[in-house]
């Protein structure tokens, strides 16, 4: 008889636990065809705007075209809707004068119009994930994760007066209190999979890395043991969840090890030199983070907001930030196109990562309201108006992709939040701007 085990159970061993996978051993006979997989979201931020003629589709509807940027989604189209109109008022000057990129990142979650400040008195939120993740972040080890690919700071001036808490945070947990993103993988690695008060005792740690052992050492005798008493399917369940956990694990002992090509900076340990590795790290640990069910909740700033990064990889030497004040410079604009589209390419990866874990009759992806954007259309004229938007994932229902939706004009970014947070069962009647409810979103 197959054992059924209830939804929390963790390996344990030596001072560690690490939580399990959605198995079917965790489905009663009688639980509906959906499953018990639980509903997710989560948001993918890019920073400087996008080069809109090159990202919206020319057709409404399920015929719709793939612009340059989109293209790398080719493969998932069936999987995305691309949502045209929304706007983010707030995200206006409204008699504040410059510091669009700071109010385009305070504003894209919170649909608020960020206090111009750069001192202690800064004032803006709460944002949508942070909404949610109080009202159902008790479900899971962790109410939500902020991740993010730049390290910035989060005091003094960083946008024409405005406070750099507010280009360096989307995710606020209330109007005071930003929630700055984790960027080191090695921090997030440890926060997820320590032992169970969330981090390895010294002792503990420092055993391990004597024996030059993973945390899966640890708990392999559990693993052992479990393995037994479950089902064919739910024994190769378990070892693809043990075998990602490891992949991680080893590309993080991997990034410590490379050699520092900027050695006047210091660089977080863990830290890829390579940016695409970087990213796609922070993408399996959302993955992996949302699989275990150690959180529902989650966000990535793939840059900080008025990012001045390079992309030497693709060959745009100069930064983005400059680059997205092109002035319709054909060479600039060609330098634009190539990182929107790198960025996409990225994030195409992270589809294929959630479509590829498998929960149920479905996978990580039809349980997750997924939404990739950025707080400026327009970064050369500082656009907050139809932005890029693309919400991908079925949502348990919630989303029915593979359309391009226009809404009318300046229809509010925020009446998207609201209904996304009715479908997860959080009460919203007032946030940021918002009118109402979305339509337009849910299967037909």
């Amino acid at each position: 008889m197959k054992k059924h085990l209830p939804r929390r159970t963790f390996l344990r061993g030596l001072g560690t636990s690490l939580a399990l996978p959605l198995l079917d051993a965790m489905t009663p006979a009688f639980a509906r065809t959906k499953g018990p997989a639980p509903l997710r979201m989560a948001f993918v931020y890019v920073p400087n705007g996008i080069h809109m003629p090159y990202f919206t589709p020319s057709v409404e509807g399920k015929a719709f075209d793939l612009p340059r940027v989109l293209a790398p989604l080719e493969k998932h189209r069936e999987d995305f809707m691309v949502l045209s109109g929304l706007t983010h008022h707030n995200g206006r000057a409204l008699g504040d004068g410059p510091g669009d990129h700071a109010r385009a990142a305070a504003s894209y979650l919170t649909g608020v119009h960020p206090k111009k400040t750069a001192g202690a008195d800064i004032k803006n939120g709460p944002s949508v994930d942070q909404i949610a993740a109080q009202h159902i972040g008790k479900a899971s080890r962790f109410a939500s994760i902020e991740l993010g690919c730049e390290d910035g700071r989060l005091v003094g001036n960083c946008d024409s007066g405005y406070s750099c808490a507010y280009s360096n945070s989307i995710s606020w947990r209330s109007e005071t209190t930003p929630m700055p993103p984790e960027v080191n993988p090695r921090a997030v690695f440890e926060r997820l999979f320590g032992n169970a008060d969330f981090s390895e005792t010294p002792e503990a740690r420092a055993r391990r890395q004597r024996y030059n052992k993973s945390i899966l050492d640890f708990v392999l005798e559990d693993a052992r043991s479990l393995k037994t008493a479950l089902g064919p399917t739910d024994q190769r369940k378990l070892d693809e969840y043990l075998h990602g956990v490891r992949e991680i694990e080893r590309r993080i002992e991997s990034a410590e090890k490379q050699p520092d090509v900027l050695p006047a900076l210091d660089k977080p340990s863990g830290v890829p030199v390579e940016y695409d590795a970087y990213v796609k790290m922070m993408m399996d640990l959302m993955a992996v983070a949302f699989q275990a069910d150690l959180t529902r909740i989650s966000t990535l700033m793939m840059a900080r907001e008025g990012s001045n990064r390079t992309y030497r990889e693709i060959g745009v030497s100069e930064g983005h930030h400059g680059l997205s004040h092109h002035q319709n410079n054909p060479e600039w604009v060609e330098k634009i196109a190539r990182i929107n589209v790198y960025h996409m390419e990225l994030f195409a990866y992270m589809l294929e990562k959630f479509k590829s874990v498998k929960e149920g009759d479905g996978t990580l992806l039809d349980n997750t309201m997924l939404v990739y954007g950025s707080g400026l259309s327009d970064g050369n004229r500082h656009w907050h108006h139809d932005l890029p938007v693309i919400a991908a994932g079925r949502g348990k229902g919630n989303f029915h992709p593979g359309r391009h939706v226009r809404y009318g004009k300046d229809t509010p970014m925020a009446n998207l939040f609201v209904t996304m947070l009715d479908r997860m069962g959080v009460p919203a009647e007032k946030f940021g701007d918002a009118t109402g409810k979305l339509e337009q979103l849910s299967e037909l």
